[in-house]
Formats: structure tokens, sequence, C-alpha cells
């Protein structure tokens, strides 16, 4: 049995620097990757969201992640909203909490039907 190639997309460092290792050592990396992959692919959990967000059941989002139903602030701190009032704020909005490599991020998904 040949050595396998590497796929074409893996940084060089990585693609003369493996096959050097030990099986020992391989086994620590296969279970290393395998727990960062695990880390950036969990969901966002509810503590982590902002305050002023209620996770609401959206089955038709695309993508995996958290929708919640959020007030918001435009930004202009002349607008009533920057004072952080909940009454003053925009919205609802809808908005997918996500991680990507490990960073929570969050997307605009849009308006609550209902609202």
């Amino acid at each position: 049995m040949e050595q396998p190639s590497p796929p074409t997309s893996l940084p060089k460092y990585l693609a003369e620097g493996l096959p050097k290792q030990d099986t020992e050592t391989l086994h620590k990396i296969r279970n290393y990757v395998e727990a960062l992959i695990e880390y950036r692919d969990q969901s966002v959990d509810t503590d982590e969201l902002p305050e002023t967000a209620e996770p609401v059941e959206e089955s038709d989002s695309e993508g995996s992640g958290t929708v919640v139903k959020e007030k918001v602030t435009c930004g202009d701190d002349s607008c009533k909203c920057a004072s952080g009032d909940p009454a003053d704020m925009h919205g609802p909005y809808l908005y997918r909490y996500y991680r990507e490599n490990g960073t929570m991020k969050s997307e605009y998904v849009g308006k609550p039907e209902s609202e």
C-alpha cells in the first residue's frame, strides 16, 4: 500500500510535517482535530446570547444556530434608541447566532411574521 497523498488544499507545512510524525503522535493529532471540529461546530448556548435576545422556533430558517427575536439600536447617537431602553429600541428583528471557526457570530434573518 502506498502512502496516501495529502489534499491539495492542505498547507505545505502540514503536508510535509504530518508524514514525519510517528503513529502515536498522529493518533493524538487526529483526536485533537476531532475535538477542535466538535468545538467549532457546537451550537450557541442560550446563556451566551445577548440579554435582550429571545430564542424562537424557526423551522424554515437556513443554516444551523439559534434564531432569536431581538430589539436593537440603530447606532445613531441622536436616536432615542441610544438610551438602551428596550421600549425605545427598534424591532424586534430575527437574528441567527452561530459559530464560525469557534467564534460566535450573528446574521440578520428578517422581521418576525407575527409582528
